[in-house]
């Protein structure tokens, strides 16, 4: 089983400043559960072709729920006339986070862009979890692609000072 992966970013003015430290805290915690024994098998039996991202969701919804994750909450863009809805989002103080999980169109159909703008947009949230596949596979055929490493390459963009959004940090893990 390969462990999953961990990548941070932050603004640099939130850095040091304990919203954030709460934010990696949590993010630390996901990451240790999703490095357990069991969650590990269970995504390994999920993470194949033509599985969904709701499979994938399914492996640790229960632990993200005592987080206090709340999945697919509404009224989040209700100031919008936009039909969006995080999977996931966690209420912190003044801020909060936002969880997607993407599995097989998560770079051919850009869903870590449009993830992250959800963020950018979403008036209760200034943090981004993202969860997508270390090796993305298609098909039983198709050469493994490397959809960790890409998105994390491009979503650091957004952390380079002449490219900062209002999205303070984002965690990229790689299943």
């Amino acid at each position: 089983m390969i462990p999953v992966e961990l990548s941070k970013h932050v603004l640099e003015q939130y850095g040091s400043s304990e919203e954030w430290a709460q934010v990696a805290q949590i993010a630390d915690q996901l990451h240790e559960h999703l490095n357990t024994e069991a969650t590990l098998a269970r995504i390994a039996e999920v993470n194949k072709p033509g599985r969904s991202s709701a499979a994938v969701q399914g492996t640790f919804l229960e632990f993200a729920g005592q987080l206090g994750f709340e999945s697919e909450s509404r009224g989040l863009f209700a100031a919008s006339d936009l039909a969006l809805r995080p999977d996931y989002f966690l209420k912190l103080n003044s801020t909060g986070i936002i969880l997607e999980v993407e599995r097989g169109k998560t770079t051919i159909n850009n869903m870590d862009l449009l993830d992250f703008w959800k963020c950018h947009l979403c008036p209760d949230a200034n943090y981004l979890f993202l969860l997508v596949p270390q090796a993305l596979r298609q098909n039983e055929n198709m050469s493994p692609r490397n959809e960790f490493a890409t998105v994390d390459r491009r979503l650091s963009e957004f952390f380079r000072p002449r490219n900062y959004t209002n999205v303070r940090g984002l965690c990229v893990f790689g299943y």
